[in-house]
């Protein structure tokens, strides 16, 4: 009996031994699979300011997964060095080839100009520049008050039309970086630098020379194309209706929509001959006739049917 516990024991521990030896060797190989399937990235190794010419100190490389591995991510921080960052690079991120600028950019605000654009300044006041807070990354529209020269306006005053739309700020003063999350005060600044075409460029130079801007914020996600008529000293006496405001940072297609203003009642005025004459009257209808009353009768084969009153 006693051999028999002890035989018992052993077989148990000898199983229990056998169990733990193959997970420990599942365990091994799935490491080993794991550590041949990692791939070299290269990451930041400080917070990287957009337009910086990146160097060797401010780069470095991390282990990942092959599968994890981000599109156009480099292996070697050699083939970084010299390079330009278009966007802000936070530290322990990826630098990938979407993040930079073509090779041989150089740093500051050339590199952040996309092909086909132009940055071009304008000069601003706290009134013009929207109180400060026309930042880099935001987007405007160009609004300008000018004399015409001809009679096409059907006036002689001064005319403001939105000009350019949806411009974004490039820079603010010398500042081309973002603000943070919480840098939310507004800067002064004697200067703005905006993303405009070529003919963007013509139609804002000449608005600076021959009136004066005014730029207006608009939301970042509100993008749409307005389309508008210009205001002289006739329209802007003409008046305008009072709207409900909209909740901050609410869509234009959320926005409950305007009922159109009825438009005041003519007065109508009656014309009244001298000789009044008797409109002829209307004929009364005719009382319908009361239903009589009708049954059928048999006589013999003969069917006929009798009224009654």
């Amino acid at each position: 009996m006693r051999n028999k516990r002890i035989l018992f024991v052993l077989f148990g521990a000898a199983a229990f031994g056998l169990v733990a030896a193959v997970a420990v060797s599942r365990y091994l190989s799935n490491a080993q699979a794991l550590t041949r399937d990692m791939r070299k990235v290269v990451v930041a190794k400080v917070d990287i300011p957009l337009g910086t010419k990146l160097v060797t100190e401010q780069l470095t490389t991390v282990q990942v997964p092959g599968d994890a591995t981000p599109d156009g991510a480099f292996e070697s921080a050699d083939k970084l060095v010299g390079r330009v960052v278009t966007v802000n690079v936070a530290a322990r991120e990826p630098v990938t080839d979407f993040k930079l600028a073509p090779e041989g950019s150089a740093a500051g605000l050339s590199a952040v100009i996309p092909e086909g654009y132009r940055a071009m300044t304008v000069k601003v006041d706290d009134v013009v520049g929207v109180a400060g807070f026309a930042r880099p990354g935001s987007l405007v529209d160009v609004v300008v008050v000018i004399q015409p020269t001809d009679n096409t306006t059907g006036g002689t005053g001064p005319i403001s039309k939105i000009v350019l739309q949806n411009i974004k700020v490039l820079a603010s003063g010398q500042n081309i970086d973002q603000p943070k999350n919480g840098d939310r005060d507004a800067q002064q600044v004697k200067a703005v630098t905006l993303q405009v075409t070529p003919e963007e460029a013509e139609k804002l130079a000449l608005a600076s020379t021959e009136g004066k801007l005014q730029l207006v914020m608009r939301n970042s996600i509100d993008q749409d194309d307005e389309q508008t008529q210009g205001v002289d000293k006739r329209t802007l006496l003409g008046g305008e209706h009072a709207a409900p405001q909209p909740d901050p940072g609410s869509l234009k297609s959320e926005q409950p929509k305007q009922k159109p203003v009825p438009a005041a009642p003519r007065p109508v005025f009656e014309h009244r001959s001298s000789v009044t004459q008797d409109a002829p009257k209307a004929e009364q209808p005719k009382p319908a006739p009361t239903p009589r009353a009708t049954v059928e009768m048999f006589e013999g084969a003969k069917k006929r049917n009798v009224d009654f009153p």
